[in-house]
């Protein structure tokens, strides 16, 4: 399989650089996996799950939003904060619902409610999966 260079890089760090097999982005338009030869794409990120596969080895990182381009050069990340699910700070995932649930509850009913509910839901399924992570 055809590989190419992956960054995934957040505010404080570089959380990983190096060639990859394949990468499944969480896009705010939907999940998309990345391959070498990719076309070039600019995308959003959601709060998420981002999976990448290197050597038969697959890690899972955590992403709070940011945006992922694609180009010759490969694919880089740049996420507003990305940790391993042992990693995350789960008081921060858990403040973010507790702002989202709070503000939604003022909202008039449109596309930013809409937008907000989804937000939540993403929010929640994180703190799901980090909660299911922990448990093992």
């Amino acid at each position: 399989m055809a590989t190419f260079h992956f960054h995934l890089v957040a505010p404080d760090k570089m959380t990983f650089s190096g060639e990859v097999d394949q990468v499944d982005v969480p896009g705010t338009e939907g999940d998309f996996g990345v391959l070498a030869g990719h076309a070039p794409t600019v995308a959003l990120l959601r709060p998420g799950l981002l999976t990448i596969h290197a050597g038969g080895q697959k890690t899972t990182m955590v992403v709070l939003g940011g945006f992922a381009e694609v180009s010759e050069g490969g694919l880089t990340v740049l996420a507003d904060v990305a940790d391993k699910p042992e990693d995350m700070d789960r008081a921060l995932v858990t403040r973010r619902i507790e702002e989202l649930e709070a503000s939604i509850k003022s909202m008039e009913p449109g596309s930013a409610l809409d937008k907000a509910i989804a937000r939540l839901d993403h929010f929640k399924l994180v703190d799901r999966h980090l909660t299911g992570t922990a448990m093992h």
